[in-house]
C-alpha cells in the first residue's frame, strides 16, 4: 500500500503529522492546501465555508496525486465526508489508507487561534466539526489522538497501518 491521506479537521496537524509520516515511511509528502483552486483558498480566507461543489475539483486533484505511485505517497486533505473519501479513491485508482486526526473541539480551537500565516480562520472550525464524518469501520482507515507529541502521533499511526498493509 503506498497511497495515505491525513485527514481530520483545521488545526489537527494534518500537514506536520503528514510530513512527518512521510519520512518515517520513506515516502513523499504534498499538501493538499496547496491543490485547493484560488477561488477555495479566497472563499475560505473570507471565512465562507465551502461546499460540497466548492470542493469536487479540489479531491480530484488530491487524488490524481496519488494515482499510479510507485513509492509511498501522503497528501494531507481534510477529507471529512465519506463521499469526499470516496471520491479521492476513485480519482486515485486504486487503495487509499486514511489516517484520522482525532481532537477535540477545545484543543483544535487553541491551535488553530495560535498559528499564524495561514487562510483558515478559527471562525470555520465549527463548520467543519459539522461536516465531519469519522471513517466507519468499513473504510481502511487508522486513527490517532491528537492530544500528545507529533512523534507519538505518528507512531500511532504507524503501529495501526501495519495490520493494514501485510
Amino acid at each position: 500500500m503506498t497511497a495515505f491521506v491525513v485527514m481530520g479537521v483545521s488545526g489537527c496537524g494534518k500537514s506536520e503529522i503528514g510530513r512527518g509520516f512521510a519520512r518515517a515511511i520513506g515516502g513523499k509528502f504534498f499538501d493538499g492546501d496547496d491543490l485547493h483552486p484560488a477561488e477555495n483558498i479566497a472563499r475560505m480566507s473570507r471565512g465562507d465555508p465551502l461546499s460540497d461543489a466548492d470542493r469536487e475539483p479540489w479531491l480530484d486533484r488530491v487524488g490524481l496525486r496519488l494515482k499510479d505511485v510507485g513509492e509511498p505517497t501522503v497528501v494531507a486533505c481534510s477529507a471529512l465526508k465519506r463521499a469526499y473519501r470516496e471520491r479521492i479513491i476513485d480519482r486515485a485508482g486504486g487503495p487509499v489508507i486514511f489516517l484520522y486526526l482525532e481532537g477535540t473541539r477545545d484543543v483544535l480551537s487553541e491551535r488553530m487561534t495560535s498559528r499564524e500565516g495561514h487562510f483558515m480562520p478559527p471562525a470555520l472550525l465549527d463548520s467543519q466539526l459539522e461536516t465531519l464524518e469519522p471513517p466507519e469501520p468499513d473504510e481502511l482507515s487508522v486513527k490517532a489522538s491528537i492530544d500528545q507529541a507529533p512523534d507519538l502521533v505518528v507512531a500511532e499511526l504507524l503501529a495501526g497501518i501495519r495490520g493494514k498493509t501485510q
